[in-house]
């Protein structure tokens, strides 16, 4: 039980660095395939990138549970995969909701930060550890000065592309109940 929930609790932090590594290496620091995609999200962000790697990722671990059952090696992809849950959930939140609570204040006030005026810091969404490790981190007295700006920032109403492609999912299937006469 120790050795899974170590696994498990690694696959986390692994995942922080993976989350700072795509969002600040890939897409802000070098030019990749990611960096169109992150535009689009700095343009609009309703628009959730990051919706196109959960088929595979699921597929993925699925297969390795399929394949080598509940080792500690899939306990720790386990641990990735939940942080890239974790990760969707709060970036959908910093954007949609207004901040329940002050840790998740402080999430929102980083992350708008970099998207309105420090699109070279505050890479971690989840977490600022590897901001300050890697020398990213926003100094207070800078996102302090952004205070009055960023609480203007409400949250987005409506729907992101995923809430978007829900309803259309919704509208299909109603569409195709009705055309073969009703729900069976």
């Amino acid at each position: 039980m120790v050795v899974a929930v170590t696994m498990f609790a690694a696959g986390l932090l692994a995942w922080t660095f993976l989350e700072y590594a795509i969002h600040g290496w890939l897409s802000h620091r070098f030019v990749t395939f990611v960096t169109p995609l992150h535009q689009v999200h700095h343009r609009d962000p309703s628009a959730v990138f990051a919706l196109g790697a959960w088929l595979p990722t699921a597929a993925i671990f699925g297969l390795l549970l399929i394949g080598f059952g509940m080792t500690p090696a899939t306990i720790f992809v386990a641990g990735l995969v939940a942080g890239f849950a974790i990760y969707e959930l709060v970036h959908y939140r910093l954007h949609f909701a207004p901040a329940v609570g002050r840790f998740e204040a402080r999430l929102r006030a980083r992350h708008l930060a970099h998207h309105l005026a420090m699109d070279d810091r505050c890479l971690g969404v989840t977490t600022a550890l590897w901001d300050r490790i890697f020398g990213s981190a926003a100094r207070p007295d800078d996102i302090a000065a952004l205070a009055a700006r960023l609480d203007q920032v409400e949250p987005i109403a409506g729907r992101s592309n995923l809430g978007r492609i829900v309803a259309g999912l919704r509208v299909s299937v109603k569409h195709h109940v009705s055309l073969s006469g009703g729900a069976k």
